[in-house]
């Protein structure tokens, strides 16, 4: 199989390259989606936020009209980035670059994977320049030699690879949901009252003024409403009373700070030279960073960024070891991990980080600031209702992550021809 690859140049493969270097459009709130830099990550194209007036574009775009299954690779901050295009009309944006295979030479599917390969990469960054931003010029990517087998064994390839990334991306997909059904109930429990509403409006009890509108709102559901457990229900109280420190609240809910409902610790100082093969994963809110030996929380835990990701939050499943760059939560008081995360996730944190060179977040910096303090049962029903649906985001990424690793696995071995297409098909067929 290997014997029967070519390789060429880049150029000599292509039938557009399409590149807005030096052009940036005005933006608009709607429109065509822009696609940027930024937003080209992993090998997909993450949600767009920019977008070019739908009146503009066939001026903005003069140099070329991206298709459906064109590669974009991104050719500066960061540089090597590469995704393809949907079915969806886009706009181009600068440091992105276009690429569209000659139909007979190169399958855009392949071009992708191709693209992202170690022996592509290794070139960009090699024939990158610059020492604070590396970036490449379009004559230097032109250059980029580029190995691939004929048409149909190209569209195999890509299909086999596809296939992983299709379902990697359902299962991303899935557990999004699972996540916003888990905060879609935080939100209705703990900021907008929704039980509390539903029973006073039962109960033919006032609505204080700031809540009348969501009243409206669920009075407007009727039957619509889901009702809750009759044993959930009536843990809710039927009225609200104001209180000085946070308004209209709950009747019979206390007042008090953040360290009455979750005690936030800085993490451990774990440097990477440190840090053990195989073992604990270790969190931090930038994600996974690496793995050690040793763990310091057992069970479900929440940390937040100290420095650089002050304002992510991330909720960990697993035993963990809490990073120096991180906060965690040390001790859930009125809480528990799924409210503390969501609870989190809703404070502006980075509004309370401090230093101009870099700026930190520092756990008394946010202690003392107003909170509602729920009252434990109610708090013990919202984590039993996320149990469920945590379990399948669990499942859910443990899947993804095989096939991720299946993927990675299986792209250079298919790509330089060490693996055949039906023995890759079989470990695909029997991942999926």
């Amino acid at each position: 199989m290997g014997g029967e690859w070519t390789s060429r140049c880049l150029e000599d493969c292509m039938e557009a390259i399409i590149d807005y270097r030096g052009k940036t459009p005005k933006k608009t709130n709607a429109g065509v989606p822009l696609v940027t830099a930024k937003v080209i990550k992993n090998g997909r194209i993450e949600e767009i936020s920019e977008f070019v007036a739908e009146a503009e574009y066939h001026d903005w775009m003069r140099r070329g009209i991206p298709l459906p299954g064109d590669i974009v690779v991104t050719t500066e901050a960061p540089l090597g980035e590469v995704a393809q295009l949907d079915g969806r009309q886009v706009a181009l944006a600068q440091r992105v670059i276009t690429l569209r295979g000659k139909p007979d030479v190169l399958h855009n599917g392949y071009l992708k994977y191709l693209m992202m390969s170690a022996d592509v990469q290794h070139q960009l960054d090699g024939r990158g320049t610059g020492t604070t931003v590396k970036g490449i010029k379009q004559s230097e990517l032109r250059r980029i030699v580029l190995r691939f087998p004929e048409v149909s064994k190209q569209e195999s390839i890509a299909y086999i690879l596809s296939a992983l990334d299709d379902k990697i991306e359902l299962n991303r997909q899935t557990n999004e949901t699972l996540e916003a059904m888990a905060q879609a109930l935080f939100k209705s429990w703990f900021v907008d009252f929704d039980p509390v509403i539903d029973n006073a409006l039962a109960a033919g009890n006032e609505i204080p003024e700031p809540l009348q509108a969501r009243a409206a709102a669920r009075r407007a559901l009727g039957d619509a409403r889901k009702p809750l457990p009759e044993e959930i229900r009536r843990e809710f109280p039927d009225a609200f009373e104001f209180r000085d420190e946070m308004g209209w609240v709950p009747r019979g809910w206390d007042c008090g700070i953040l360290e009455d409902v979750v005690v936030l610790q800085r993490g451990f100082d774990l440097p990477r030279a440190r840090r053990t093969e195989g073992g604990y994963a270790l969190a931090a809110s930038s994600g996974q960073d690496g793995t050690h030996n040793e763990f310091k929380v057992e069970g479900a835990g929440v940390v937040t960024g100290r420095s650089g990701k002050i304002g992510v939050v991330r909720l960990y499943l697993q035993s963990h070891w809490p990073l120096n760059t991180t906060l965690w939560v040390k001790r859930f008081v009125n809480s528990n991990p799924y409210h503390a995360y969501f609870l989190l996730q809703s404070l502006d944190l980075e509004k309370y980080a401090a230093g101009s060179a870099v700026p930190t977040l520092n756990r008394n910096h946010v202690h003392s600031l107003p909170q509602l303090l729920a009252p434990i049962r109610i708090l013990d029903a919202f984590g039993d209702t996320c149990d469920p649906l945590y379990a399948r985001y669990e499942t859910g990424e443990r899947h993804q992550n095989s096939l991720s690793s299946l993927r990675d696995t299986l792209l250079p071995k298919l790509l330089s021809g060490e693996l055949t297409i039906p023995d890759a098909e079989k470990l695909v067929a029997d991942a999926l």
